[in-house]
């Protein structure tokens, strides 16, 4: 693995290293030990818990996701198109007149603009988050770890990949151990 500086790091078996693997006691623990590896300036790591850790997002320095923002501007642009696309047939291409009314008569418009609006939005936040998020990774590299397995059940983890600039597998190993740190491996990839 090539990290941002040119470095390689490989175990002694000559396996290329994803990263390093700490493990936690308790939320608070991983809560200070995710605001110590934010200070030391990394930029590629994740922590994972078996559930919701409030303000952790905070802790890691994450910023706010751009999600609803996308999410807001493909509703309304399919909303409008939507629109529009009833106005043109019914106004312009094959204009028709239905009860008595104009035909450019905005209120019939409404439901398919309406159903148009949300259809773009939900399938923008379905496909927006899978991107967003790097998903589906059918594979991990953590998933070779007996250790992680559980923590979907009551441990708490810290990984920091090989990948960032920061990356020394003695320091950041220094630094999970002085965060607090109960166990530390590598991770091959």
């Amino acid at each position: 693995m090539s990290t941002s500086s040119g470095r390689v790091y490989v175990t002694e078996a000559g396996e290329p290293i994803h990263g390093i693997l700490a493990e936690f006691g308790s939320p608070a623990d991983l809560y200070h030990a995710a605001e110590k590896v934010r200070d030391a300036g990394y930029s590629r790591w994740d922590t994972h818990t078996p559930f919701p850790i409030h303000g952790l997002e905070d802790a890691m320095g994450m910023p706010r996701t751009k999600l609803p923002v996308l999410v807001a501007v493909v509703a309304l642009t399919g909303a409008g198109l939507g629109f529009l696309m009833q106005y043109w047939m019914s106004g312009v291409d094959y204009p028709l007149v239905v009860q008595g009314k104009p035909y450019d008569s905005w209120q019939a418009f409404i439901p398919i603009t309406f159903e148009l609006g949300i259809l773009s939005a939900a399938f923008t936040a379905l496909i927006g988050m899978l991107a967003l998020n790097g998903l589906p990774r059918h594979h991990h590299p953590l998933f070779k770890k007996d250790r992680f397995l559980s923590g979907s059940d009551d441990k708490f983890f810290v990984c920091i990949e090989a990948g960032d600039g920061k990356f020394d597998p003695d320091r950041t190993r220094a630094l999970l151990e002085h965060a607090g740190a109960t166990s530390i491996e590598l991770v091959e990839e």
